[in-house]
């Protein structure tokens, strides 16, 4: 006789963000019932939430019943956490401490995803057990979040990541896509931060390491706590740039490396490096060669050179 196995069901924040889109889609097509919210862009796919609203939260959470829930929304750009740090820190880490209370009263496994940028970036590579030392308010808004979902509901996961890249809807969506313009403009030098070490993460590798989490977890209940993964590709904003070039065989001398350390926005790590030996050893995770992922997420994006050179010369 056929035993029916109810649906594995997982709920999905900031669904239509860049991370978002890659971790909904990677559920939905290996046999997961999937729900994301947004809020911006949520309709007509999304469920349209604002986390902020609590009752709006225990409501989506109490009907949907999930199993696992991948908190993916954030104010993710340094930048605008300085000038917006009360919104920020509602986002980041109030709304966070909620989700994860109501993950504990349905039993959901939740997956946080945190940052690189809790670390200081001078002693790497850094482990799940380092102590974290953020350099900017972004950093420790997320660091927080860290703290108040693991006090709200000890069954939780908290995912670190460093700077991410994937299929954007405009070059603006990722720290890396949004390079492409100064690549491709090259009538005009560009200057290149090359200074801070990253480690360029593509969200399709993320995504799969969240959904493999979450079915270890289904199997193994001691599956929580703190995890980090990371591309293994150390390169500056610089050689990105450059690698892009090659990518598309666009001229790459125009690009200026610029190895100060950048005085404008806030304070970076310069090398905030993630260990993922401990996912590795749970059999935990893919990596997408850098080269391959770019190519693949900007060539939509790709001027086309015949048609430049007769509107530009």
């Amino acid at each position: 006789e056929d035993v029916d196995i109810p649906s594995r069901r997982v709920l999905i924040t900031g669904a239509t963000g860049l991370l978002g889109r890659a971790v909904f889609k990677e559920f939905n097509e290996n046999n997961w019932n999937t729900v994301g919210c947004g809020y911006r862009r949520a309709q007509p796919r999304f469920e349209h939430i604002n986390l902020l609203d609590s009752i709006a939260v225990h409501d989506i959470v109490h009907d949907f019943q999930p199993h696992v829930i991948v908190h993916c929304a954030a104010e993710r750009r340094p930048d605008v956490v300085e000038g917006q740090p009360d919104a920020a820190a509602q986002l980041n880490v109030s709304a966070s401490a909620n989700l994860a209370k109501e993950a504990a009263g349905v039993g959901a496994f939740l997956i946080y995803i945190s940052t690189d940028y809790v670390f200081d970036g001078t002693s790497p590579p850094y482990k799940e057990t380092d102590v974290p030392n953020p350099l900017n308010l972004y950093g420790k808004t997320k660091l927080e979040g860290e703290k108040a979902v693991l006090e709200n509901n000890e069954e939780t996961a908290v995912l670190r990541i460093p700077v991410l890249y994937g299929e954007v809807e405009r070059l603006e969506e990722s720290a890396v896509t949004v390079m492409f313009d100064k690549v491709q403009f090259s009538n005009k030098s560009a200057n290149m931060d090359h200074w801070q070490q990253r480690f360029p993460t593509n969200v399709k590798d993320v995504a799969a390491v969240c959904r493999q989490l979450a079915e270890k977890r289904m199997l193994d209940p001691s599956i929580k706590g703190t995890f980090h993964w990371s591309g293994n590709e150390q390169m500056t904003k610089y050689e990105m740039a450059c690698a892009i070039a090659d990518a598309f065989n666009l001229p790459s001398s125009h690009l200026r490396p610029i190895t100060d350390s950048p005085v404008v926005g806030a304070l970076r790590p310069r090398n905030a490096q993630l260990d993922c030996s401990k996912l590795e050893m749970l059999g935990i995770g893919q990596r997408t060669p850098f080269r391959t992922g770019i190519k693949e997420s900007l060539w939509p994006f790709l001027v086309d050179k015949r048609w430049r050179q007769t509107v530009f010369h």
